[in-house]
Formats: C-alpha cells, sequence, structure tokens
C-alpha cells in the first residue's frame, strides 16, 4: 500500500531525526568528529533536508495550502517558511567551517559545534511543529485531489535531484547512525520502568527466542486469559500447546522465520470475551529473525464501542 504524503514527509523527519541523535556524541567530544563524518553530515543537511525534504514542501505542500486559503503571510505556513529560511542561513554559516575542518583546520571546532547545536535544535522543533499543527492542519484542509497531486509532488522532486535520491541519502542517514552510535529508546529506561510498562500493556505478552524456546511473559502477578506460571519459561513452545495444535505452532514458527508471513492472527469466544490472538516475528535492526511475539487481547469492549467520545469521564 502506497503512503500518504504525510506518511512520506514525516518519515524524512524521523530518519533525520535519528542522523540527529546519532551524531550528537561526535560532534560535542573534546576532539571533535572525524572529518568524513562531517563532510557526510553536511552532505546530508545541505542536499536532503535543504534541497529535497524541505523543497518537497515548499513546491508542493505549501502551495496547496496557499490554494486553499491558508496564507503565507501569518499563521503557522509563514513559520514553518521562516524556520526553513532560518535553517537555509545557519547552513550557509556551517559550509565554510565544515570546509575547514575537512581541510585539516581544526581552529573552528568551537563555531562549528555551536553552529550545528542551533541548527539541530531548529530543526527538530521545526519538525514537532509541522508533525503535531501543520501536518493535521493540512490533512483537513486538502482534498483528496490535492492530498493525490502533493503525493506525486513529492516523488517528483526527488525524480528531479536524481532517479536514486531518495534510497541514496536513506544510505547516507543509516551510515551516519552506524558512525555516530544510537541506543534504542528503551536504553534509556530503568528496567524496572521497563518491565512496568510491559506489565500495564491493555495485552498480554509472551516472547519464544529463535530456538523456539519461551523466554517471557507478561502480567506475571495479575489475572491472565490464559493462565502460565514461572514453569513455562526454558520450555519449547511446542510442549506448551496441545498436541492436535502443534502442527499449526511449526508453520506459523516456520513462515516467520523464512520471511513469508508478518503477522498469524487467531479470534476466538470465551463467555463474555472475544479474545484477540495475534503472532508477530521479532527481527533486528539487521532484518535477523530474533523470536516470536504472542498478544493476547479480550477486545470485547472494544468492538462494543460506538459513536465518539472526546472529554475525560469524572474520575
Amino acid at each position: 500500500m502506497s503512503r500518504t504524503w504525510q506518511e512520506l514527509l514525516i518519515a524524512d523527519h524521523e530518519q533525520t531525526e535519528r542522523v540527529f541523535a546519532a551524531v550528537q556524541e561526535p560532534f560535542t567530544s573534546p576532539a571533535g568528529p572525524p572529518a568524513d563524518l562531517v563532510a557526510r553530515f553536511f552532505d546530508y543537511a545541505r542536499n536532503y533536508v535543504d534541497r529535497c525534504h524541505n523543497q518537497k514542501e515548499e513546491q508542493h505542500l505549501f502551495p496547496r495550502l496557499e490554494q486553499r486559503g491558508v496564507s503565507r503571510e501569518t499563521g503557522p505556513l509563514a513559520i514553518m517558511l521562516a524556520e526553513h529560511h532560518a535553517a537555509r542561513e545557519l547552513l550557509d554559516r556551517l559550509e565554510p567551517l565544515v570546509a575547514a575542518w575537512t581541510a585539516g583546520d581544526r581552529s573552528g571546532l568551537e563555531a562549528r559545534r555551536a553552529t550545528v547545536g542551533d541548527y539541530v535544535t531548529l530543526c527538530s522543533d521545526h519538525y514537532w511543529k509541522e508533525n503535531d499543527i501543520l501536518f493535521p492542519l493540512a490533512a483537513k484542509t486538502l482534498t483528496a485531489e490535492d492530498a493525490a497531486a502533493v503525493t506525486r509532488g513529492l516523488a517528483e522532486t526527488e525524480a528531479a535531484i536524481g532517479p536514486d535520491t531518495h534510497a541514496r541519502y536513506a544510505a547516507v542517514a543509516d551510515a551516519l547512525v552506524a558512525a555516530g552510535g544510537l541506543d534504542d529508546l528503551s536504553g534509556g529506561l530503568d528496567r524496572g520502568v521497563l518491565a512496568a510498562i510491559l506489565n500495564t500493556l491493555p495485552v498480554e505478552l509472551s516472547f519464544v527466542d529463535e530456538n523456539d524456546t519461551v523466554r517471557y511473559f507478561s502480567h506475571e502477578r495479575s489475572t491472565k486469559i490464559f493462565p502460565r506460571t514461572r514453569g513455562v519459561i526454558g520450555a519449547k513452545v511446542q510442549n506448551c500447546h496441545p498436541s492436535k495444535s502443534v502442527h499449526v505452532v511449526n508453520q506459523i514458527l516456520a513462515d516467520f522465520k523464512a520471511g513469508r508471513r508478518d503477522v498469524a492472527e487467531f479470534w476466538i469466544e470465551i463467555g463474555p470475551r472475544f479474545v484477540h490472538i495475534r503472532y508477530w516475528p521479532v527481527r533486528g535492526a539487521d532484518g535477523r529473525y530474533l523470536g516470536c511475539l504472542e498478544t493476547v487481547q479480550d477486545v470485547a469492549g472494544i468492538r462494543s464501542l460506538t459513536g465518539q467520545r472526546r472529554l475525560l469521564d469524572p474520575a
């Protein structure tokens, strides 16, 4: 299924913010980052963020909004254009500092560090405004024909730069992330907090590793739809199912390991409960199969929802 203009632009933001997070440490280190990292970062910022991503918005999204009555002189659109201009000015200031650094001149370390910091801060704040304010406004304002035209326009901007623009700069972003290093967001959480989050989810979780061994289940101290105890940890998952369903378990796992399936789901009625059971392949950043996650949820209440609720019930 093709992505909408909003999904495509937000994906650009996500990619760029990962780059920002990854290069933060080398750019702020006492010795400064390696010259090749500086050059690749500037190439990405100038040629993808400014000349590709921002132009996709300025050439296609913003004009459509103007046609629908959104002023470029005041309000969100005016702010976005001003911040694009400010980001461009910061890149203009950064360009000679990058050239000097890559030529071996280390005298501009503090100026370069400050300029990169200002640029990252500006862009990060800008992306939040677009994601949470401008894009929802645009989604309500644009017609279906407008939205389709914007989506086509994004591809046209990339194609005008080069036939492989998106893939090429996605690879540059990946290389910057790998060079700078980027921890998963869960790495900053205390282990107890992470466990509490998993146990708070409205779904019960079970995890089976790449060798089909049960390694984890959530909500240990709560009443569960399918009761289980710690004795299951370390057991083969095939031994945790009735013999008549083991062939289904093996088929699901084989499909996950071979990459033939992205989800397997079932639903059953148990008294007043309508239980939705799903199995998901868990893969590492490199795509390697790490195991299978089972999610179990009583969705009877969700199925009965009607209308809308926009206000909080009294506590």
